[in-house]
């Protein structure tokens, strides 16, 4: 019996390290996230019609904040569908664009837009919204120079620098939505 015990003492002994150290299922996940396409509006009143160029930029500028979230800040992103060709927050009614990201298992909704103010100078907006705690993490005003690819590829670059930090700095509870 002696012998016995000591064997179980032993074990414990060399399986409490591994114990204590085993990962939870919810640590080093990582956050689903859903990317809405974001709007684009164009009031600089340019005589070249630029619909195209800019239909493509914001495509890429939405694809650029994707493969840079899930490299630079961890995030998997989820694709939502809303019916529509633009899934945003302009096409969208908000309840609808929430629901879409909702269905597919996102906690966390980007979403936001961008104003071409003059040929110069493009003011953005985005927005983080927490599904699960059903709270606004940012809601940020950004401005950006240029209307060419580089330009908006920096303004892209920027964003995920932003959101980064936010999550970095923003503790997110465990555990889904009671409402989901």
């Amino acid at each position: 019996m002696p012998g016995l015990l000591l064997t179980a003492v032993v074990f414990l002994m060399l399986a409490a390290p591994c114990l204590a150290t085993a990962p939870s299922p919810t640590m080093n996940q990582p956050i689903a996230a859903a990317v809405a396409d974001f709007d684009y509006f164009d009031t600089s009143g340019e005589a070249i019609d630029q619909s195209e160029a800019h239909t493509r930029r914001m495509r890429t500028f939405v694809e650029i904040l994707k493969q840079r979230l899930v490299a630079q800040a961890g995030l998997q992103i989820v694709e939502i569908t809303c019916g529509r060709p633009v899934c945003s927050a302009g096409s969208e009614a908000n309840a609808g664009l929430i629901d879409a990201a909702r269905q597919a298992d996102a906690r966390l909704l980007i979403y936001g837009g961008i104003h071409k103010m003059s040929t110069l100078v493009q003011w953005g907006r985005v927005q983080v919204l927490d599904l699960d705690a059903e709270r606004l993490l940012l809601d940020r005003s950004f401005s950006f120079r240029g209307d060419n690819d580089k330009a908006f590829e920096r303004a892209a670059g920027f964003l995920v620098k932003t959101l980064q930090g936010v999550l970095s700095s923003t503790p997110l509870s465990d555990g889904p939505a009671e409402a989901r």
